[in-house]
């Protein structure tokens, strides 16, 4: 069993109240804690603007930190929950990445989608086609940044992307390449992208529909003629780990939860598990049974409050 926890960037407006020349020290703070802690991974997200709803919060760009967290950590691997494969061409996509593989020795994780964020892409410019179209193009881009990753030079030519003859000096330190995570949970397409060439599969939701989405997983492995065993389970969650529940009350817990909407309508979110260290366990041990090997965590505290290290201390040895 694996863990990994996402870093603190403003995207979901949890650097408000923090002075910005204090921003970086607090995400790589958070960074360097979940290293300390004993994580095996730090994520950060690809996106521009706040959620649910734009605001004039810094949100932080994800390669700049990915780059800015190799450089400054030793152990921790460091992923993206995920690159939006819109907002870069997959050759240029590719060239930074082996580039982040490199400053890091070999720590990157690669993990992309297929992008969702209509207004983000309004806002600077791109255009958003229809979700089978996004798709379709992630499964081109995938192809060649695999290429890229991995021959002299790389030829592709496609419906909507083309390369001839792109040079990637360095290659990624990691062999065959970086681990692939391809984020998303369409069971038409994005799933059977998945498995045709992920390492690893990230869905979010309950228990129930995480079960119901690796079971069609299989089901696409099978078709295409690949062991299911071959393709890493993971979930993204958000959880909070307090001493008691009075502490799920505390106006700290609020303020990092609403995002302008009811506290309570954070706690029965598809994807928040949030309670005492007990708690949290014995809801996450239930993902676990239905087949995860790997929880990506976003944690509501972690630039002010404890659940970093309550998780490691107090959950972590309940999982394995």
């Amino acid at each position: 069993m694996r863990f990994g926890g996402m870093v603190p960037q403003g995207w979901r407006m949890d650097l408000q109240g923090v002075p910005v020349e204090e921003q970086w020290p607090v995400m790589l703070g958070a960074a360097q804690r979940m290293e300390r802690a004993g994580y095996d991974s730090a994520w950060v997200y690809d996106h521009f603007h706040t959620v649910p709803l734009p605001t004039q919060e810094p949100t932080y760009e994800c390669w700049t930190l990915m780059a800015a967290l190799a450089a400054s950590t030793e152990r921790i691997r460091i992923g993206q929950m995920c690159t939006c494969n819109s907002y870069r061409l997959p050759s240029y996509m590719a060239k930074v990445a082996s580039s982040v593989d490199v400053i890091s020795g070999g720590r990157l994780e690669f993990a992309i989608g297929a992008g969702w964020y209509e207004h983000e892409y309004r806002a600077y410019g791109y255009d958003f086609p229809r979700d089978g179209v996004r798709i379709a193009q992630l499964g081109e881009a995938v192809q060649i940044i695999k290429q890229m990753w991995t021959a002299d030079e790389a030829h592709f030519e496609g419906e909507y992307y083309e390369v001839a003859g792109a040079i990637n000096q360095p290659k990624p330190l990691q062999e065959p390449h970086p681990p692939l995570w391809i984020a998303g949970g369409g069971e038409r397409k994005t799933l059977r992208l998945v498995a045709e060439e992920a390492d690893y599969s990230n869905v979010a939701g309950t228990v129930d529909t995480y079960a119901h989405k690796m079971a069609v997983l299989d089901r696409h492995c099978e078709d295409v003629g690949r062991d299911p065993a071959e393709v890493g389970r993971t979930v993204h969650l958000e959880v909070l780990v307090v001493e008691s529940e009075a502490d799920l009350q505390t106006d700290g817990v609020r303020a990092a939860t609403q995002r302008g909407r009811p506290l309570e309508k954070w706690l029965a979110g598809s994807m928040t598990i949030a309670g005492t260290a007990d708690e949290v366990g014995e809801r996450m041990a239930s993902y676990t049974a239905a087949g995860c090997e790997y929880f990506v965590m976003y944690f509501p505290d972690a630039a002010w409050g404890d659940t970093i290290e309550r998780f490691a201390a107090d959950v972590k040895p309940q999982l394995g």
